[in-house]
């Protein structure tokens, strides 16, 4: 759902003209030819509107799914780029999409002389991955959890004494004032002067301006300082120095009853936030429903060209994107498919790892960078479960995709899946259950050695008491496999393999291949990760 901006009129001087007794608050206006601002920006209840990156990125007016990198190279003045896209704020993408507006208004009267990729494609039944909108795992972290949830280490924003999300524009600040820094610079507004030295805090940030962006430039925000959203390995060393020097409690060693309600809690979290299972897959994928109560009609077969176009026309997927992809070759169709069963597997990884003790008392950022570099791990070692030697289940098991139709798509899309299928059958070969999937991929996302993380202690630490709940629960679950703790621990090493030759083969697919997209929470993922 995208999030809207409500409005209120403010009156102005009686004896102004007519047509400026009204104006709208919330937004820059263009006075003589230069930007200016209101000090406030107030709901329709009357209420400061709070600045935050719960709202959902609208899509962007360019028709391309885009990181804010790319995008910056076309539509940003000021050059900035290189900022993943989980940074971007709603009132940011709107001011973006002001701008933008304002420029076609100027070239309407020429018509002609816009390109298409300067408006937006208009609206059609038929989905376009260029028109979906996404929310970052930032976002995603934080639907649902109440203000003040984890109690772990909390970095304050220098601006408002508001919970820091980064180190942004060479401090730290939060997602509110990072994006009215960088909508002030952008839009070179100027606002009306103050001499009061307003007191800036979390609650009254928006009532000036003026006080709020010169405490910025105080306190050394800066365009020059921008380092696409990472903090600088001097600074993050000292700071997490510094906020864990009073942490002296002793770490302790879980006993047996502590690793046993850790698994607990885990396979829990796990049943409860994904909806393909192990057990329910094999119970399709065999024909048989053991001692469940559910009976599961066999899958839709897709074995080629048409009855992939059934499936599309909604005799199976009902999932993620309501429409079918736009009429391109079969093999746009996979990988279009590909991505939509990826994106919501990552919101259903993102659900779990929120109720991974401890995982949301880490930082934000460390949080997402969990995400970003385990969720394909993670996704890949679920993916056998869908899979025998024949093919694999697709749209929460309602269709069944031959590996031979697979195999049958022109290069590079038949590339997509074949290395998962042999993956597969040395993983299926462990015979691992819900129970034990569940503890290895909290393992897999809780891994320290992930590139940029802040507090790699307290990642090991969580990991650590994962992998001891792990190798307990193997042991009486499996008690003729005396070997699988360590054979699953070689196996995150090939994971890393896949995912390191799936990221290669995305990336040439997105530049040889014109037809295709890439939806905007997977550009967030793959971004600088290899």
């Amino acid at each position: 759902m995208e999030g809207t901006r409500a409005t209120i009129l403010a009156p102005v001087r009686s004896d102004a003209p007519r047509h400026d007794r009204k104006r709208h608050v919330g937004g820059p206006v263009r006075k003589g030819g230069v930007w200016s601002s209101p000090h406030g920006e107030r709901t329709s209840d009357g209420e400061r509107e709070p600045e935050s990156a719960l709202k959902e990125l609208k899509p962007n007016p360019l028709g391309k799914w885009e990181t804010e990198g790319e995008r910056g190279a076309e539509v940003s003045p000021d050059g900035e780029d290189g900022l993943c896209s989980w940074e971007m704020d709603s009132q940011d993408v709107e001011a973006q999409q002001q701008e933008k507006e304002e420029e076609k208004q100027k070239g309407s009267s020429n018509s002609h002389s816009t390109s298409n990729t300067d408006s937006p494609a208009p609206s059609s039944s038929c989905t376009d991955l260029s028109q979906t909108s996404s929310p970052s795992l930032s976002d995603q972290l934080f639907l649902g959890r109440e203000e003040g949830t984890g109690a772990g280490i909390n970095v304050e924003c220098r601006i408002c004494g508001d919970k820091a999300s980064g180190f942004h524009y060479g401090v730290h600040a939060c997602e509110g004032c990072k994006g009215f820094f960088r909508r002030t610079i952008r839009m070179k507004l100027e606002y009306e002067r103050c001499e009061r030295s307003c007191k800036i805090q979390k609650k009254s940030r928006n009532k000036c301006q003026y006080c709020r962006f010169q405490k910025c430039l105080l306190l050394g925000m800066s365009h020059d300082a921008i380092r696409y959203g990472r903090m600088p390995e001097a600074e993050k060393r000292k700071l997490v120095a510094g906020l864990l020097a009073g942490d002296t409690a002793p770490t302790t060693n879980p006993n047996g009853s502590d690793l046993k309600s850790l698994a607990k809690r885990v396979n829990n979290a796990y049943l409860k936030n994904l909806n393909m299972t192990k057990k329910k897959a094999r119970s399709i994928l065999t024909g048989k429903n053991s001692s469940s109560p559910v009976a599961y009609p066999y899958p839709f077969v897709i074995h080629d060209m048409d009855s992939l176009h059934q499936a599309e026309n909604g005799l199976v997927w009902n999932q993620l994107i309501n429409g079918t992809p736009p009429n391109k070759e079969i093999g746009v169709h996979v990988f279009y498919r590909c991505q939509c069963t990826t994106v919501e597997t990552v919101r259903e990884l993102t659900e779990f790892a929120k109720s991974i003790p401890g995982f949301v008392d880490l930082f934000l950022n460390d949080q997402v960078t969990l995400l970003k570099y385990g969720v394909h791990e993670a996704i890949f070692a679920m993916l056998p479960s869908l899979m025998n030697k024949d093919g694999l289940l697709v749209a929460n098991g309602k269709g069944f995709v031959t590996r031979e139709f697979l195999r049958s798509l022109r290069r590079p899309f038949s590339e997509i899946m074949e290395p998962k299928f042999e993956f597969a059958v040395k993983f299926n070969a462990l015979e691992l259950d819900d129970s034990d999937l569940a503890l290895f991929v909290a393992a897999i996302i809780l891994c320290g050695d992930r590139p940029g993380l802040m507090n790699i202690k307290q990642v090991e630490e969580i990991q650590d008491s994962i992998l001891q709940a792990l190798d307990q629960h193997l042991l009486g679950n499996h008690a003729d496999s005396h070997y699988l703790f360590p054979k699953l621990l070689n196996k995150m090493a090939d994971l890393r393999q896949l995912v390191t030759e799936n990221a290669m083969l995305v990336q040439k697919i997105k530049k040889t291949e014109s037809e295709t997209s890439l939806h905007p929470l997977l550009q967030e993922i793959y971004k600088d990760m290899y």
